[in-house]
This record gives C-alpha cells, structure tokens and sequence, in this order.
C-alpha cells in the first residue's frame, strides 16, 4: 500500500493517476519498486526438489523398474524415505551419493 502526505493531498492507493503530477507519480513508483527491491534482495534459499515412488527414481536415472528398485535399497538408501507404500527421494542428495558410488 503506498500512502503519503503531499503538499496539497494525501496520495494512497485510492487516488486515480489522472490527479497526480509528474513527481507524484514518479514518487509513489519509485517508493514501490524500493520495496520489492528490498523484497529480492534476500537470498533465496532453493527449493528442495523430491520424486515419488520407483517410477521418480526410474525416469531420475532413466533405468528399469528392477534397477531402480536396487538403487533405492542400496545406493540411494540415505536419500530415500519411505512410509508404507510410499516412496520419496531427495533429487540432489540422490545425485550426490550416484555419483560418489560411481567414483568409487
């Protein structure tokens, strides 16, 4: 919401844009844009990505279904949690442990 006190009105988001001057206006865009400025400026923390079930794992790695079974109860074990008949993967620690398998 941007609102202010101008010499002659109070500018707020109920004001039309035809009533107000060129410095006005460029105050009330500048004064919003700072704020998402502020807004972007802090680091975005990335998002943890998960695939589902041996079917994820299999199109993760592009392997059958029986190797992406093995995958899962060997390499893949710290990165797979599994409740029943459900299965998620943690996408960048499974990479991490496929690829420190492979130099191995």
């Amino acid at each position: 919401m941007i609102s202010y006190r101008s010499e002659s009105m109070v500018v707020d988001d109920n004001t039309p844009v035809s009533m107000l001057t060129v410095g006005q206006l460029r105050k009330a865009l500048f004064q919003d844009s700072e704020k998402t400025r502020m807004d972007t400026d802090k680091p975005s923390v990335p998002e943890k990505r998960y695939v589902y079930g041996l079917a994820g794992i299999r199109g993760l790695f592009n392997v059958s279904t029986p190797t992406a079974h093995r995958l899962k109860n060997t390499i893949l074990k710290e990165a797979v949690s599994q409740q029943g008949r459900v299965i998620v993967c943690d996408v960048e620690r499974a990479m991490q442990l496929f690829h420190a398998s492979k130099n191995k």
